[in-house]
């Protein structure tokens, strides 16, 4: 059940009905019409654009049809008013029982209340993470895990298929720079000093790759060339860091559904036939582009390369596909890649990259336009820094990874579900601090505590009703009195709860899991406000003792409640609390 969509059907019924009698002209656009909440609650507890957008189309002024409209949906038995504000806006007013169906819906519809066919099936593919296989994760790769793992939830809430996949970029120079690493710490697991020159990777968490060639090779390979090992060290050592990785992101609680390796697309005529793909639509030329204003790029050459007309598809400039010497750019296997999953037949793209890819975005979704001509989206979304304080202080790198905070690191202090939720209170283009005292207290000021006390309150009423002897199965609870719920505050927390599904869309639409965090501490504050409105106001608590049927319609509303946060935070990927400790 969707109380805004539909409201919003009875305004498009009532709009129809107009134009069918000659009140409006037939063959009206009803796409921008919409019903939303009113920016000041107090104008009433939904309003319509309605008449603002058709005015024009029609010919009419927005004020005629909003009184036109007003008088027809007042028919409507949920509607109690409905008023004409400002130049045409439609506030409306609902009744109680509207209100208290959406609690009985939420009851019968359990963890599926606000599941949406808006996806239709499509097949979305969400990349993230995709970090370089050269060590273990750090903060910033923990919030776009996070981001990512929530977004492919939200998707998939939302109707949608999605697979979440990591691409492994094992096929360029860093996993030579992890084999020269590891083969430090090869020599220092045979008694020799390890040389770990500057560009090497330093971080204590190679020891025990080290350690593992030696119990593979002996001393086999110490006078060996570079020639003789670096290919196997590099491969033995690549599938180590990556074990790490996947270790990690079960950490988080995050499970990749592919795993796909850019060394695989080198060699197999996959980057060939991509390139020769946009070459047979006249988008691949050899040329020499202009020296670009301000910092060079890597990918510039002041001579003759061949180049992807990239800005055929929306690029402010081509793009490089293959240097002068004949090797491919870094941008070359990526289009591959993409070409890929455009292959794989995914109606949409989704990827997450770290904010120092925002020069990317372009030539990456000119890229995806031209190969699969216009026909699946790319959407790109940038992970903003991660800052980390504890005690005041910014929060001091970690020994075993030699130069940051690694995932472990922040895990292993403030626990999945913390990092998880607090990784979402912000959007994912804006910076995020988190602080480990911050995020571990127990006050309103931090929103996962604030949430999860919610639900335990609510699980709490449970238990207590068990031990009252009062029934309060979702069953028992769906077929309660809920004209019993008529105070303000019950309503307030039954129109929260009405948002929920709408909610779910406009955060699918948008790609944006933070839209689920912020709506759970709204509905998490809320709930505490009627709680405590209780202890002043005996008629507000949840218990009635000695009127089971008034307890049944409070309990409703407090299970429903959970039944949403329950949902949400399955988005989140975060567990529910049953109690606080």
């Amino acid at each position: 059940m969707n109380l805004f969509a539909d409201i919003r059907s009875a305004v498009i019924e009532a709009l129809e009905a107009m134009m069918a009698v000659g009140v409006l002209p037939a063959g009206l656009d009803m796409t921008a019409v919409a019903v939303e909440p009113p920016r000041d609650a107090a104008h009433g507890d939904m309003a319509t654009n309605a008449a603002m957008v058709l005015a024009k189309p029609a010919g009419l002024a927005p004020r005629a049809i909003a009184d036109d409209l007003a008088a027809r949906l007042l028919a409507d038995p949920r509607l109690t008013h409905a008023e004409v504000a400002g130049p045409g806006f439609l506030n409306l007013r609902l009744a109680p029982a509207a209100w208290q169906g959406v609690v009985r819906a939420a009851l019968i519809a359990g963890s599926d209340f606000g599941r949406s066919t808006l996806g239709q099936r499509q097949r979305v593919n969400v990349e993230f993470v995709s970090a370089n296989p050269t060590g273990p994760m750090h903060v910033g790769h923990t919030r776009g895990a996070v981001f990512g793992d929530a977004l492919a939830a939200l998707l998939d809430f939302a109707g949608h298929q999605v697979t979440r996949e990591y691409y492994i970029n094992d096929g360029g120079a860093q996993v030579d720079v992890l084999a020269r690493s590891a083969f430090e710490r090869y020599r220092e697991a045979n008694g020799q000093e390890p040389e770990i020159r500057e560009g090497l990777y330093p971080g204590d968490y190679l020891i025990p790759v080290g350690e593992a060639l030696k119990a593979k090779y002996g001393a086999s390979l110490i006078d060996q060339p570079e020639s003789v090992w670096l290919e196997d060290i590099r491969d033995f050592a690549t599938e180590a860091m990556m074990g790490m990785i996947r270790d990690d992101l079960a950490l988080l609680g995050v499970k990749m559904d592919v795993f796909a390796s850019e060394k695989a697309l080198y060699g197999t005529g996959q980057i060939e036939a991509a390139i020769e793909t946009l070459r047979g639509m006249g988008l691949i030329y050899d040329g020499v582009l202009e020296p670009p204003k301000g910092k060079t790029p890597d990918d510039w050459e002041p001579r003759e390369q061949t180049l992807f007309r990239s800005t055929a598809h929306g690029d402010d400039v081509d793009r490089p596909v293959k240097k002068s010497d004949g090797s491919w750019t870094y941008f070359a296997p990526d289009i591959a890649y993409h070409y890929n999953k455009v292959q794989r037949g995914f109606d949409a793209l989704i990827d997450v990259f770290g904010a120092d890819h925002g020069g990317y975005v372009k030539r990456m979704k000119a890229a995806v336009s031209a190969l699969s001509n216009g026909r699946v989206p790319l959407d790109i979304k940038l992970i903003q820094l991660v800052r980390l304080f504890k005690n005041g202080e910014p929060f001091k790198m970690s020994k075993r990874a030699g130069t940051f905070v690694t995932l472990r690191d922040v895990v292993e202090q403030a626990g999945a579900d913390v990092t998880r939720f607090v990784m979402l209170t912000r959007k994912n283009d804006a910076a995020l601090d988190f602080d480990f005292d911050k995020v571990l207290e127990q006050s309103k000021d931090n929103p996962v505590f604030y949430v999860q006390y919610a639900h335990a309150r609510i699980s709490s009423v449970l238990r207590k009703a068990a031990e009252a002897g009062v029934a309060a199965d979702d069953g028992t609870l769906a077929a309660a009195d809920l004209t019993r719920l008529a105070h303000p505050a019950e309503l307030q927390l039954a129109r929260k709860i009405a948002e929920w599904p709408r909610l779910v869309e406009i955060a699918a639409k948008n790609n944006e899991p933070h839209r689920i965090a912020f709506y759970l501490y709204e509905i998490a504050s809320d709930l505490h406000s009627l709680w405590n409105r209780g202890h002043d106001d005996a008629s507000l608590r949840f218990l009635q003792e000695g009127d089971t049927a008034t307890t049944q319609a409070k309990i409703a509303l407090a299970r429903a409640t959970g039944v949403v946060i329950s949902a949400g935070l399955a988005i989140l990927g975060v567990t529910p609390a049953e109690e606080m400790r």
